[in-house]
Order: C-alpha cells, then structure tokens, then sequence
C-alpha cells in the first residue's frame, strides 16, 4: 500500500511514544497506521523490551517490527535534566504523548501534566497502566496478565474441570491498546470543540471487562456467576469444535435459531427441531450432550474439505480451526491482504498484519518497519531546532 499526505486521515497529527512493551505502543501504532508522525521515545541504554520479546532474526527482533512499524525512533534519558528539557521542546510540538510509567513517575522528573500542560495546552497525554491513576492498587506493578485474572476473563476459560486459563498472549494488553487509540481520538475531537487537551487515564484492568460481556449485569440482577464451560456456550448449542475423519478440527456455532435448524438438518436430525426446549438457545445449551453428539458423529465421518463445503452449501455457520500456517494461506484473508508483505531494509520482505480496517477514501498503510533504536534520533532534534553542538552536549551529558 501506498500513502500520500493528502489521503491519510491523521496527516499532521504528532504523537510521542513514551510507552514501553504492548498497551501503550500499540495504540501509536494505530495511529501511526493511518499517517500519523510517531516518534518513539525509548532510553539510551534501556530499549523498549519488546525489541527483545519472543523469536528474533540475525539478532533482531521480530515483534519490533510489527509493534514499532510507522515509528521513527528515539532516545531520550527522561530523568536527567537535558532529556527532560529535550522532551518539553518535543511535547511543545506534539498533539498526543502515550506512557506507561507508573503513577508519579512523570511527576517524580517534573514531567507530569501541569509541566506537560503548560507547554502546550493542546496536547493530549494518554496513560497507559495495569491499575490506573488512583486507588489502593495504582502504585502496585502490574501487566496485562493480571487484568486477565482480575477481570474475568481466566476464571471462565477453560474446562470446567480444569483450572483457569490465561491466554497465551496479550490478550489485556491488545484490548487495552486498542481502546486507547479510540481514547486518544476521542480527546482529539474533544480537543477541535474547546481547543484544550486532556489527560487520557486508561487501566488495562478496564477494557477487558467490556470485552467480556454483560458479566456484571447478570450477577448484580440474578446472582449469576458464568463458570467455565470449556467450547461450550450457555447461550447456545451446539456450539464447540469437532474433529474430522482427517484429523483435522472444525468450530461450529449457532447463535441465530435459523442456524442452529439447518445444522441439524444437514446432520440428519431434523427431529431435533420439534424438542420443546429446542426453541431457544439457552434451553439448546442444556441439551448441549445430545447436539455435541449429532453435530461430532456427522462430522467425524467426513474430512474437514467434505465438512466445510457441507456447511456452505446449506448456510450454516462453520470454520476451520486454523493455526499459523492456515492463516497465512487462507483465501480470505489473501483477498483482504490481511497478512501483508513489507521491505525491511534490515530482513528483506516481512510479512505481517496489515493496517487494523479499510477506509475506502483514506486509506492507512504500513511506511516501513520497526527503526533500529535511537536511528532517527539526531534527525528529529535536528527538526526540533537542535544544533550539533547541543546534541554534543545532551549526549556527553547521558541524556541521548
């Protein structure tokens, strides 16, 4: 994809990066996805550890390429004072700043909202923590993996036999990067009626909770505690996974009555429609034992091709269970360009996620990958109006 300043949404909006691992730094790629410019601030000596999180390449990391694509990179020591004085003359420039710093550590290097505010009244600062600013856990550290056990969401995972589950990545940490961006924007179309920024106080513990459903809802007004039900769902049925005669494995659901009548019909057991308690989802989860079995002995007989053209042929809900390798392949996901090719100057063509969605007058688009840290550090003061000397100066100083 390709993008010109005069078709990306957010040209001219300026975003600092201070954040560090996935919440925070996922949300400026967002917005640097659809033009808007982000400088990646990260330490000298300290990069953000994401660079190093999981399989890397020739010594690079791969995860950086994705989490910081769109992003020119920095360094800036925030606790000393030119790095503080440094950041001020950027924030006066910038529309957004994300950090993740615990609470008061802004504050601490005299750089919390009052400093920030006055340096430019229109700036948003968007805060990115596990707990949030206040109350009795604010200061505690924290990661996405404890607001998928504080929440919820780990206590109804898994067999109801088994213990909880936590997912096997950053489930909190993606959801909470995503409302942040919807956060920042939010305050930015604030920002365009009274012409004062704000402070964006986002908890990771918070957006998970409006992932997961109406889980509060139902125990303030019945006492209803969901448990752990495995692939199943108390709302419907049959819903769950089920292996094919090719040992393959299919997720089937239900959630519409039309639905869940021509999976039973196309199984064979149309009969099952005339049940009373077949009439409603919730009654078809009770009976969940007797669906599982109609729904897994048909599709056991068959390979998941035969299964799956079965399904689409009478309109029912089905997919294939898919690892990495069928996603890369998969038809619709080509046709999206989901999975897209990118040049690295460092790796060659990367492929990875495309931009979130589709605009069809505006395009976003991915300008290049994840910069080595600090490369694009002298351009940027440079910008600012910093001379050499001065950068002489910051470095010696510790502060670049």
């Amino acid at each position: 994809m390709t993008e010109t300043t005069t078709t990306t949404p957010l040209s001219g909006l300026r975003v600092l990066d201070l954040a560090t691992l996935f919440a925070g730094p996922l949300a400026a790629t967002m917005l640097g996805d659809f033009g808007a410019e982000v400088i990646k601030v990260e330490h000298p000596a300290k990069p953000d550890p994401s660079r190093g999180h999981g399989p890397s390449k020739d010594g690079i990391g791969l995860w950086w390429k994705l989490l910081g694509r769109n992003k020119r990179a920095i360094t800036l020591d925030l606790s000393k004072p030119g790095g503080r004085d440094t950041l001020l003359r950027l924030a006066a420039t910038a529309d957004v700043i994300i950090e993740n710093f615990r609470p008061g550590t802004l504050e601490k290097w005299d750089l919390g909202w009052a400093e920030l505010s006055a340096a430019n009244p229109k700036l948003v600062l968007a805060r990115v923590t596990a707990f949030g600013q206040f109350g009795p856990y604010a200061h505690r550290p924290g990661f996405g993996t404890l607001a998928e056990a504080m929440s919820g969401f780990a206590a109804i995972t898994g067999e109801p036999d088994a213990p909880p589950t936590l997912p096997p990545f950053g489930l909190a940490d993606s959801i909470a990067g995503l409302a942040t961006a919807y956060a920042v924007m939010t305050a930015l179309a604030a920002r365009d009626r009274t012409g004062e920024g704000q402070v964006v106080d986002m908890a990771i513990i918070e957006p998970i909770l409006t992932a997961l459903g109406p889980q509060p809802l139902w125990y303030d007004q019945l006492g209803h505690v969901q448990p752990r039900t495995g692939n199943r769902s108390q709302n419907n049925a049959p819903r769950n996974t089920y292996r094919t005669a090719d040992g393959s494995w299919v997720a089937v659901s239900t959630s519409a009555q039309s639905i869940a009548e021509r999976v039973m019909r196309l199984v064979g057991r149309p009969e099952l429609i005339d049940e009373p308690w077949f009439a409603t989802g919730a009654e078809r989860a009770r009976h969940a034992d007797v669906l599982d079995a109609a729904v897994g002995d048909w599709i056991a007989q068959r390979t998941r091709t035969e299964v799956l053209a079965a399904f689409e042929k009478a309109e029912a809900a089905v997919a294939p269970i898919q690892d990495v390798r069928d996603v890369m392949t998969d038809p619709q996901y080509q046709a999206l360009d989901t999975i897209t090719t990118v040049d690295d100057p460092e790796l060659g063509p990367l492929r990875m996620q495309n931009v979130l969605f589709r605009l069809s007058a505006t395009p976003g688009a991915i300008r290049w990958t994840g910069r080595p840290h600090g490369a694009d550090t002298d351009t940027v003061l440079t910008e600012l109006g910093l001379s050499d000397t001065e950068l002489t100066a910051l470095r010696q100083a510790g502060a670049l």
